[in-house]
């Protein structure tokens, strides 16, 4: 059996490298995937913890946020979609929606 250790390990170096690629990449997409990453190693993190204290609630937290992510995935491409759609650049710095 791996030790819980091991599982946070990754989790926080999942975690540490979406951050990283949030604030480093200005690309709408590539910070729409660093955003899924982190929400992905809080699902590991919350797996290991349960595995370990051999109890469900873990799972069942696992499996809101996967529901939650769906629904931002849906709707968060809708969004870039439509930036895309009037502004022709999905790179951040170029979007300035309150402008006329």
């Amino acid at each position: 059996m791996i030790p819980i250790g091991y599982y946070l390990i990754l989790s926080g170096i999942l975690f540490t490298l979406g951050i990283i690629a949030f604030f480093i990449k200005k690309d709408l997409i590539t910070m729409f995937m660093s955003i899924e990453i982190m929400l992905n190693s809080a699902n590991l993190a919350f797996i290991a913890f349960s595995r370990n204290l051999l109890s469900i609630n873990g799972q069942i937290v696992v499996f809101f946020i996967i529901t939650l992510a769906a629904a931002e995935a849906c709707l968060g491409l809708a969004i870039i979609l439509l930036i895309f759609r009037q502004r022709k650049t999905i790179r951040s710095e170029e979007i300035n929606l309150m402008k006329g």
